[in-house]
């Protein structure tokens, strides 16, 4: 055998050997991408404020609510819990404005899903209405 082919059939025989469970362990961890969409209404406020989309991965087991993060408000969520296709939590906002609030997604289908955070602060009471839809799979979710 010449050397091209003995090298050809070393690699051959070197990626034959690996096992799929090694190659799915080096393999990063899939979540979904959503796109949310949300909008924010006021107490005592005659009109609605523009709606506001954003793309997140998150788990596609739930530990949380997609993109439930807001670093720029500080709000930290607890009490998360998943009862059928229903979701509920707690979210507590350090601001500005500081604010408290409890949330709730029931999930429509596997690609989406719609729901509320109803919020509350020393200005008054805030409802974030929320829309999911699933774009499909994404890597390294948060």
């Amino acid at each position: 055998m010449n050397n091209s082919r003995t090298i050809r059939l070393a690699v051959l025989l070197g990626v034959a050997s690996i096992t799929p469970g090694a190659v799915a362990a080096d393999a990063p961890p899939k979540g979904d991408r959503w796109e949310i969409t949300s909008q924010m209404s006021m107490e005592g406020m005659p009109m609605k404020l523009p709606a506001n989309k954003v793309k997140v991965c998150s788990p596609k087991d739930w530990k949380e609510a997609p993109g439930s993060a807001d670093e720029r408000r500080k709000c930290v969520n607890s009490d998360f819990h998943m009862d059928g296709n229903k979701a509920t939590w707690k979210v507590v906002c350090a601001g500005p404005p500081a604010m408290t609030g409890d949330g709730e997604l029931t999930r429509e289908s596997d690609d989406a899903w719609a729901g509320t955070i109803k919020f509350t602060s020393a200005d008054g009471s805030m409802t974030l209405t929320l829309a999911g839809q699933k774009l499909g799979e994404c890597e390294n979710p948060r």
